[in-house]
């Protein structure tokens, strides 16, 4: 994959808040780069579920264009919630909530949707489908590329990924973002 190996100031602000937090559990360039383009396209409210220091965040708001689009995301740990807003103190484009992302349910839709698929119980499609508006998108990352059918994980058939790449509301695909790495791209009909 070719990529500009130059990053967005917002992402290199959050790259930094990262490093002064110790917290090394964001999303990859890869996929930020996806999410900006994403974001590029959308109006509305834009949600990150699970923030972490703000990477995810970052790439979204690098993809914004104009002021027809606004970001809410949010996270349990206030630490690193506080460390995430420090990111878009003066951005009034993007809130940053000090909370559990189940927080958000009730504040969309969303026209475009980011999340781990960390938690299979959290994040099936069942539970969010109502969260996105039509035409919206959800990104669900965190995936280890399957080249078979059903997807295959640990040995057993990976239900969050069939569910996903399956369910009529939706039109959707796995994309490798990386060798080792991919992720949901759904979009709502």
């Amino acid at each position: 994959m070719s990529a500009n190996p130059e990053l967005p100031d917002v992402v290199r602000r959050a790259f930094d808040v990262c490093r002064r937090a110790g917290y090394v559990s964001f999303c990859r360039n890869e996929t930020g780069r996806l999410l900006a383009s994403l974001a590029a396209t959308r109006s509305g409210i834009m949600a990150e579920f699970g923030t972490g220091c703000g990477v995810g965040t970052a790439w979204l708001r690098s993809g914004v264009r104009g002021t027809s689009a606004s970001i809410l995301t949010a996270e349990l740990d206030p630490r690193l919630a506080s460390a995430a807003a420090e990111i878009f103190t003066d951005d009034p484009l993007v809130d940053v909530l000090t909370a559990d992302w189940s927080t958000l349910m009730d504040k969309g839709p969303y026209s475009l949707l980011f999340l781990d698929s960390g938690d299979p119980d959290a994040v099936g499609v069942d539970r969010l489908a109502d969260l996105v508006e039509p035409g919206g998108v959800v990104v669900l990352d965190d995936f280890v590329p399957c080249q078979m059918w059903p997807p295959i994980t640990d040995g057993r058939v990976d239900i969050l990924r069939e569910q996903w790449l399956t369910d009529e509301r939706f039109t959707a695909v796995e994309l490798m973002v990386a060798p080792d790495a991919s992720l949901i791209l759904a979009t709502r009909r």
